[in-house]
């Protein structure tokens, strides 16, 4: 398969990257700062030009999306936008321009996360964020058909408890590698619909 993988710079991108690369698909790479092509998804305009430069793909996915991360009485307006921005509106721009760069039995795999259904004390952005992705892919699988679309939503990554373990407390971290095969699964099988917890 040919695959768009987006935030591909990024110890997700990277791993999702390095697994499909073994499996023999044909990734094509981007990132903001690297990859085969650098676009920002944040930027509706810029995702246009990315599928037009790309053309058609089998899959698209994402392994990008930024929130901030402060406490509820600090969030401000522009807070909750830049999560809403960062997060939402980017992956949702990717499955909006793709539809007509995407094969006919192709798919899209977005990225969540465990905050959509376990918050944390200054992660009310961000769990604002993934359930609002997760509520996008339930409500336009049932739209795209034959194409597909799914979710990943982790929590946090084994290789990253050193960096973001504190915030997380009491949560079982994932292995990064069983996050890479939920986005073998979501790619290479037939579930649409689907948010795959991990």
């Amino acid at each position: 398969m040919r695959i768009l993988l987006v935030g591909a710079t990024g110890l997700l991108g990277t791993a999702v990257h390095q697994e499909l690369a073994e499996r023999k698909h044909d990734v094509v790479t981007v990132s903001r700062t690297g990859g085969d092509l650098q676009y920002d998804v944040t930027d509706p305009a810029q995702v246009a030009e990315l599928y037009q430069t790309v053309g058609q793909v089998d899959a698209v996915a994402s392994a990008a999306g930024s929130v901030p991360f402060k406490p509820l009485t600090e969030l401000t307006a522009q807070d909750y936008q830049a999560a809403f921005t960062g997060k939402v509106l980017s992956q949702v721009a990717l499955v909006r321009e793709g539809l007509t760069h995407v094969t006919p039995s192709g798919s899209f795999t977005l990225i969540t996360g465990v905050l959509a259904r376990e918050p944390i004390v200054t992660g009310a952005a961000a769990s604002l964020a993934n359930g609002a992705v997760e509520a996008f892919v339930r409500a336009a699988a049932i739209e795209i058909a034959p194409q597909r679309i799914n979710a990943v939503s982790p929590t946090v990554f084994t290789e990253a408890l050193d960096a973001y373990g504190d915030f997380f407390p009491g949560m079982k971290p994932v292995p990064l590698a069983d996050v890479v095969q939920a986005y073998v699964r979501s790619i290479e099988g037939r579930q649409t619909g689907q948010v795959y917890v991990l």
